[in-house]
């Protein structure tokens, strides 16, 4: 046949016939999540292009430095002018590439919370103005070309830094995607297509077949079944009738209805999501990296120490030039080259690990978080479960599972409902043969009918044999109540005089949750089941999957304050797929979305897993261990050589003949940055499924 009539309601997330504009959000902008208060306003690009005109810049100060020439045994050029190309060259790399730092670093100190960017300030610009002061005349070494390859390794650590956390949240928008840009109102007798911006509380409206829902409102008139999953998660096509309710953006199924709109605009439940989603990104808490905190002491102590130096070696009687080149060196090295590159590193090699294992990292920052999570709560439909149907049980009486299962699927074949499809591909699986459909007609809202062998067959909702007065046996009444029990849909099989089978038809748990589950728990964590499918449900399949906590019926407002509730017992992550989780995926210290979920949780999430595999999951909290880790061990070879570096800068072995000298000083710092690298390297080691 080339049509195939359908008999319940169709389950996709779009339309393809369904255009959907952007919109933009009335409340306009929101608020960055990825963002961090020191890199407000900066993009990877700009760190990049000032990386690659600074490193330009180095090129030349390099060449003409005094103390690479004699290290390399070579005789710079020498023209009239010459010895000015370095303070030149400093002075523009300085205001240049040095300029991010010295904002960054007065909007730390504002704050009064120096980190970073303080120290970095702080090193440079004691490295060039006391460089210049001897390129003007006073005595001593200048620094240029430790102030420019610092410049130039900072830029870069924070190149790769934001390079790997850009992904700023889209999540408004795209919910606001799902809105359809016309509707059909009702007026008299004709029908005409208004934007829904104009629609108005109390009109009346026309809602065809596989289209969208533009207005919360009730059914006056028709019949069908609703897909309402992508924002309430509830796993079955809802059937809707006269005085149902109805929520924009819901795909209608096989009947066209009639409906009264009753909330346009922003009090419909879609717009009230989107001003969820909105207040939970303003809200998110500033996160301070492992660098920053290290910077911030280090910062304390290269002054306390600076100054410190200078005061003792003046009360020791040395002249002011010495005491102050040796604590200006002690402000220059305090500032490891290796510091700027140490979380950058280990963050490049994390996010490319967890590409090559399929989850894809959109927030560093809340990433690092993964490693305190005590409780993973996970949505049931499209996470736990494929949030495709699956037939449990047959429960037949005067037939045979495999007659009735036969009779079922040859009807349900006609029809595009994913119960119907589930039921095919049940019959398809057991091998069974498919009768010959004839005089085969859809009843929206009830189920399809046709002949088989000569006989009538109808198959649909259990209300239906009710409406018809058909005889149910006891044992067909038991398997009935057993199925409700578990919150399953139950499908019927009739003939002309009474209910020959009954079908029940779950949504299919992934392969591999049971595992995720076992493995969440031998880590520690506790999983915790958030649902808004039914109570009979959500207890099932958490039994099967041996979870112990979970809540059912939870509206998408309620799914945020249950993830505020676990915050407040130990560091949350939330793992889901529907636009009903993107709220509670901003609340959670990690928001996790399974890839095959919709756009509108895949931008609010912080993690997206590609596979939508939940053992992802394990995995994505077993490397975001093993990267604060490595972060940990990086900070200590990036900052533990100043344990040896800036005591001896400060000159405490000067009475043996030893005095730590900007080239020496340069060095460690060079061994240090060799150690960083190759440790973040060794994290592609790291064994993510070794539980």
């Amino acid at each position: 046949m080339k049509d195939k009539p359908t008999g319940h309601a169709h389950e996709h997330r779009h339309h393809p016939s369904h255009s959907k504009p952007e919109h933009t959000h009335p409340s306009g902008g929101h608020a960055s999540r990825t963002g961090h208060g020191k890199h407000a306003g900066h993009t990877p690009e700009m760190f990049r292009d000032r990386f690659f005109v600074s490193l330009l810049l180095t090129l030349p100060i390099l060449y003409f430095s005094e103390q690479l020439q004699t290290w390399l045994g070579y005789r710079a050029l020498a023209f009239p002018g010459s010895a000015w190309v370095n303070p030149v060259l400093g002075t523009i790399l300085y205001f240049y590439g040095g300029l991010v730092f010295l904002k960054g670093a007065l909007g730390e100190l504002r704050e009064r919370a120096p980190g970073m960017m303080t120290l970095i300030a702080l090193a440079i610009t004691v490295a060039y103005g006391y460089s210049l002061a001897v390129s003007l005349g006073l005595p001593g070494m200048p620094f240029y070309w430790e102030l420019a390859t610092l410049i130039d390794v900072m830029l870069l650590g924070h190149w790769l830094e934001m390079a790997s956390v850009q992904a700023a949240s889209r999540a408004l928008e795209e919910l606001a995607k799902l809105m359809p840009a016309t509707a059909h109102r009702i007026t008299g007798d004709r029908i005409e297509d208004v934007p829904v911006t104009a629609l108005k509380e109390g009109d009346l409206i026309l809602v065809r077949p596989g289209e969208q829902v533009p207005a919360d409102g009730v059914v006056e008139e028709g019949a069908s079944s609703v897909n309402e999953a992508f924002l309430t998660g509830e796993s079955r096509p809802v059937p809707k009738g006269v005085g149902d309710e109805v929520l924009a953006g819901a795909v209608n199924g096989e009947g066209s209805l009639k409906v009264r709109v009753t909330r346009t605009g922003e009090a419909t439940t879609l717009s009230q999501v989107m001003r969820l989603v909105q207040e939970a990104q303003a809200s998110r808490s500033r996160f301070q990296a492992l660098a920053d905190r290290a910077a911030g002491w280090l910062f304390y102590i290269a002054v306390a120490l600076g100054t410190l130096t200078f005061l003792v070696w003046l009360a020791l009687g040395r002249d002011f030039n010495f005491a102050l080149s040796l604590a200006v060196t002690v402000l220059v090295i305090a500032c490891p080259h290796a510091l700027g590159l140490a979380i950058p590193l280990v963050t490049v090699n994390a996010t490319a690990l967890a590409a090559k294992n399929g989850i894809l990292v959109r927030n560093r920052e809340a990433f690092e978080r993964g490693r305190e999570i005590r409780f993973v709560a996970l949505d049931k439909t499209g996470t736990l479960t494929e949030g495709r149907f699956a037939v449990r049980a047959v429960y037949a009486h005067e037939t045979s599972e495999e007659e009735a299962l036969s009779l079922a699927a040859a009807l349900e074949a006609l029809s595009e409902h994913p119960l119907a499809q589930a039921i095919v591909e049940a019959a398809k699986g057991k091998g069974l043969p498919r009768p010959e459909v004839r005089d085969f007609q859809a009843v929206p809202g009830k189920g399809v009918e046709g002949t088989l062998g000569g006989k009538r067959y109808r198959v649909g909702r259990p209300e239906w044999a009710e409406e018809l007065g058909l005889k149910v046996s006891e044992p067909l009444k038991r398997g009935l109540k057993e199925a409700e029990a578990r919150g399953e849909s139950v499908v019927a099989l009739m003939d002309e005089a009474r209910v020959l089978a009954l079908l029940a038809l779950a949504d299919r748990i992934r392969p591999s949750a049971k595992e995720a589950i076992r493995r969440l728990k031998a880590m520690g964590i506790t999983p915790v089941m958030i649902t808004g499918d039914a109570e009979a449900v959500a207890r099932t399949v958490a039994q099967e999957l041996g979870i112990e906590r979970y809540h059912a019926r939870v509206l998408p407002e309620d799914k945020a304050r249950r993830v505020r509730e676990l915050k407040r017992e130990g560091p949350t992550a939330f793992v889901g797929d529907g636009i009903n989780d993107a709220p509670a995926l901003l609340e959670a210290d990690l928001g996790i979305a399974i890839g095959a979920g919709t756009n509108v949780a895949i931008e609010a999430a912080d993690l997206v897993l590609v596979e939508s595999d939940p053992l992802d999951v394990v995995r994505a909290l077993t490397l975001a261990r093993a990267t604060h880790a490595k972060m940990v061990q990086n900070l200590f070879w990036a900052t533990g050589y100043n344990a040896i570096a800036l005591p001896l800068a400060a000159g405490v072995a000067y009475p043996w003949g030893i005095v730590l000298s900007p080239a020496v000083g340069a060095l460690l710092m060079s061994l240090s940055t060799v150690a960083v690298a190759v440790n973040a390297m060794l994290l592609r080691r790291a064994a993510l499924t070794a539980l």
